[in-house]
């Protein structure tokens, strides 16, 4: 299997973990020095999560605070130790009943069999106020 191919794989798999919300699994698609870039935080890149211990935490907590998170419609490209991920994310944030639907993209590169960045970016839809 070429190493894009196997990198297709292990995309396809992630998913699969994220909407099982399988916090183990999920880092076991991850180099112990991965970094996470959310698509929020003070910085205009987002908030950067740095290490194994902290992207667990940071996966855990969000999967927490979304409990019927999903990541549906993956669609995925692999070149050399880089990959993009396309997907559309829907979810009820823990204590309210507002349903949130947005498509968003990773950007990833690839350590060998598993992921070291994975940066991600959402689209926001801006509800009419009239």
């Amino acid at each position: 299997m070429s190493d894009d191919t196997a990198r297709l794989a292990l995309l396809d798999e992630l998913a699969r973990r994220y909407n099982r919300h399988d916090v183990d699994a999920i880092m076991d698609c991850m180099t112990e020095d991965c970094v996470f870039v959310s698509f929020f935080g003070a910085e205009p890149f987002g908030e950067r999560f740095t290490g194994a211990e902290r992207v667990r935490r940071r996966v855990a907590a969000f999967l927490q605070d979304w409990p019927d998170a999903r990541w549906d419609d993956a669609r995925h490209f692999v070149a050399a130790d880089r990959g993009v991920s396309e997907w559309r994310f829907s979810g009820t944030r823990r204590g309210t009943n507002r349903r949130v639907e947005r498509y968003g993209c990773d950007l990833l590169t690839f350590r060998d069999d598993k992921i070291r960045v994975k940066d991600t970016y959402q689209k926001w839809r801006m509800r009419d106020s009239t």
